[in-house]
Order: C-alpha cells, then structure tokens, then sequence
C-alpha cells in the first residue's frame, strides 16, 4: 500500500490523471523500498518465527517491498501478494519476472475492506507494512486475518511513525521549519481519512485473538552518503504531500517548497549535501494459538 503516506482521493478525477497518480505512487514505493532495504531486511531477520514459513500473505503489497524482501530471507517460500491497484500488482509481477521469481508470486487484486475477503489459502506468515492504516474497519480486518493464518502462524504488523523528515530543523535557509509546517497541514487533512495512523496496534492485535511475541521500534537515521535514491525519495515524497496540501499553505511557505521541488533551481532538494531520511518503524510480530 501507500508508503509515501499521503492520502490523495481520485473520486472523479479522469482516467489519464488517475494513471499519472498511481505511477507517482508506485515510483515513490519503489524508492521506499530501495532507501529502506537494509531495515526491511532486518525486520524478516528479527521475525520471532517456530519454522520458516512456506506461504506467505503480503497484504497491501504495493509494488512489492516486502514481498520481494520475504522471497528474499525465505527461499523455500512462495508469497500470495494482495493489493486495491491493478497497477501495482501489474508492476509486481513485471519485477517478479526480472528477479525470475514469478512462480514463487501470485498476485490477488482485492480491497481489504470489503466484508468478503478471496481466499488466501492457510499461510503461516502474514505480512502488513505501513496498509493496516488505511483500513477503514481494522479491527474486523484483524479478525479475518487471524481466522485465515494457520494455527501457529504469526503476523507481523509494519507501521512507519509518519512520514520520512528529509531537512534539517532550519532548513531552508530564508523559511526554516518549512518540512515540519508541511507536515503538520498534511496530518490535519489526512487524520479524518486515516484516523488510524499512527495508532497502537498492542491493544486491537489482543482483542482479535492474537498472543503478542515482539514488539520492537526502530529509529531509520540515513545519510545521503547511504543511497543516491534519497534525494529523489525526498522529492517525491514532499511533490505528493504537495499535491494535498498546497491550498493550506502560506504563499511564502509554497515557494520556498516549490523551489525545494524544482529539479533545475539552485535550490532543489537534489543539489543539498544536508538530506537525511529520520523516521521510525514499529513492528508487533503476533501468533494465532
């Protein structure tokens, strides 16, 4: 699911501009998952597993961050990734092939907040990063997920603090605080959409039935010196949040950002030396009994 967590509604907006959005997002989940690799990979390691698991439910897959990296750490293991977007699944698949691991992926196209889910199988791991959020009924979510593991099988819940701050506290120079301003009108306008966000998940996880094994936060602090991918990470992240909540900003705040967003200005978060991707990522890892 969305990664870049920044909720941009498409009702009636028309099929080229629809297109254009899900491409933006899907570039977007990409770099997420090319900057945040290595703590992806550390989470699959951490995951307090009896065995290692054989199938695999990647719900709210996206284009496949976490698919690929569970393929990845369980090679005996075939993935059944779910998402809403055609688009996505579609892009998935297309890297499935150039990994040459199509046959261990299927691709479910279903919208988790739909009362009937498809049949997933029995798997013995299922697997949500930052897409529980988006539901709008979680806790029945929850307890479809848990009647749908094997016995034994554990879930593991991936959820980002917020989104990823890229600029330091004083930057830029002529509007300082301008990231965190940006963010601020972004969490009024999203928490009536997404009012889960950021939310314990302890508490509901217990409620529909799961033990808790783990639960572990991890601080995300990289430099621009640990991938090339994180000043266009940056621009794309902020170009979408942009996307949502320009009419809120002031018109100083908006040209300083858009400066920052401008690819040929001196200005471009692109030509900063100064970029850090600091966010954090809780996971809760829970069994059904």
């Amino acid at each position: 699911m969305n990664h870049a967590h920044t909720h941009t509604p498409h009702h009636g907006a028309s099929r080229g501009h629809h297109h254009e959005q899900m491409e933006g997002q899907a570039e977007i989940l990409d770099l997420d998952a090319e900057v945040l690799a290595e703590h992806t990979a550390s989470i699959t390691a951490w995951l307090p597993l009896q065995t290692d698991p054989h199938h695999i439910v990647d719900l709210g897959c996206g284009t496949g961050a976490g698919t690929f990296a569970l393929l990845d750490r369980f090679p005996d293991a075939h993935v059944t990734a779910v998402d809403t977007s055609a688009e996505h699944l579609q892009r998935l698949r297309t890297k499935a092939c150039t990994l040459g691991v199509q046959e261990r992926v299927r691709t479910v196209h279903a919208d988790l907040d739909e009362a009937t889910w498809p049949d997933l199988g029995s798997p013995d791991l299922v697997w949500a990063s930052a897409s529980m959020h988006h539901m709008a009924h979680p806790d029945r979510a929850l307890r479809t997920i848990h009647d749908t593991l094997a016995p034994g099988g554990l879930f593991a819940v991936v959820e980002l603090a917020g989104p990823p701050r890229f600029l330091p506290a004083d930057a830029p120079a002529e509007r300082p605080g301008l990231e965190e301003r940006v963010h601020a009108a972004a969490d009024r306008r999203q928490a009536e959409h997404m009012p889960h966000r950021g939310a314990d998940w302890g508490p509901m996880l217990t409620a529909a039935g799961f033990t808790i094994e783990g639960e572990r936060t991890i601080a995300v602090n990289l430099d621009r010196t640990r991938s090339e991918a994180i000043g266009r990470y940056a621009t794309g992240v902020l170009q979408r949040i942009r996307s949502v909540i320009a009419d809120s900003l002031s018109s100083e705040d908006l040209t300083a950002l858009d400066q920052l967003l401008d690819t040929s200005s001196p200005h471009s978060i692109l030509r900063r030396d100064d970029l850090m991707v600091r966010t954090e990522r809780t996971v809760w890892a829970v069994r059904r009994n």
